[in-house]
This record gives structure tokens, C-alpha cells and sequence, in this order.
């Protein structure tokens, strides 16, 4: 059965990455107010709740709410040009599977938030003491994130066999 759906059964870890981002959000909402900042290491890593209306680092957050639609409609179009991506792959391309999912997992936790609560909850901080600080962000981010650096190393990486990419 595997071998019939081929690299896509390597969506369950897509799932796994939106009910891991999910859960988190919840929690952190239910736990923190909001810009509330915790500190877990201190002058390092900190818990904080934030919202987002905007993309990555609030991007367009400032505007009238047309971007909620734009950015929810960019991930929903991504999101299906990733399983067909996926369903296209070779049985020895596990690694780009795996970035592929990791991608599609952390795009549909924040495509849903987007769509049913209006903006994208955030809860980690990275910061360095009061005098710099990384966006919050969230597991979502996280996952794409990492597939995005392991589809960069994969390109990096070329193809070992010596056959043109088609």
C-alpha cells in the first residue's frame, strides 16, 4: 500500500507537525497573556504570546486585514503544489520527503490559524538579554523552517548519480 501512494505517506508527519503546532498553541494560550514574557533561559529563550495578523516577522500586520485572505489563499496554493511534489518524487528521495512534509505541516498549523481565529499565534522567543530578540515565532514556523534548510542542503547536495535533473 506504501509503495501505491509512494512519498506521500510521509504525510502523517505533516500531521504530526499540525497537531504538535496546534497543541502548543493552545497551551500557550491558555497559559500565557498576552505579550506576558516567561523566562525559561534566562537572558536567551523566553515563552511569550503573541498574535500576527501579517506573514513572517508581521509582514503587511499593519494593514486593514485584505492580507488574512492573500496569505491564507499563498498557503493553500503552496500547500497543493507541495503534495503534488511529493507524489512525484522517486522512492530514493526519503530526504526531500521529509523536508516537503515538514514544510506542508508547518504551512497548514499557521494556514489555520490564519483562517479560523484571523491571525497566527506565536509563543517562542529567542532573545539575547534586553538588547536583541528574534520575532516570536512558533512549532510551525519551526517545521518549515527545517524543511526549507534541508531542501536548501539537498540542493547543495546535487544529484550523486550523474543524471540530469528533469
Amino acid at each position: 500500500m506504501i509503495a501505491r501512494f509512494g512519498k506521500l505517506s510521509w504525510l502523517w508527519l505533516s500531521v504530526l507537525v499540525i497537531v504538535i503546532d496546534q497543541a502548543s498553541k493552545i497551551y500557550a494560550e491558555n497559559t500565557l497573556a498576552l505579550y506576558q514574557r516567561v523566562q525559561v533561559i534566562p537572558d536567551l529563550f523566553s515563552w511569550t504570546l503573541a498574535y500576527n495578523t501579517g506573514a513572517a516577522f508581521s509582514f503587511l500586520a499593519d494593514h486593514s486585514g485584505w492580507q488574512r485572505w492573500l496569505f491564507a489563499a499563498i498557503a493553500i496554493l503552496v500547500s497543493a503544489m507541495l503534495v503534488i511534489w511529493m507524489k512525484r518524487l522517486k522512492p530514493e528521495e526519503t530526504w526531500v520527503a521529509i523536508a516537503l512534509a515538514l514544510v506542508l505541516g508547518g504551512a497548514l498549523g499557521n494556514l489555520y490559524d490564519r483562517v479560523v481565529l484571523g491571525h497566527v499565534i506565536d509563543f517562542i522567543l529567542v532573545h539575547w538579554q534586553d538588547r536583541w530578540r528574534f520575532p516570536a515565532f512558533n512549532i510551525a514556523d519551526t517545521a518549515i523552517t527545517i524543511g526549507a534548510v534541508m531542501l536548501a542542503l539537498d540542493m547543495f547536495r546535487g544529484n550523486k548519480s550523474g543524471e540530469l535533473s528533469q
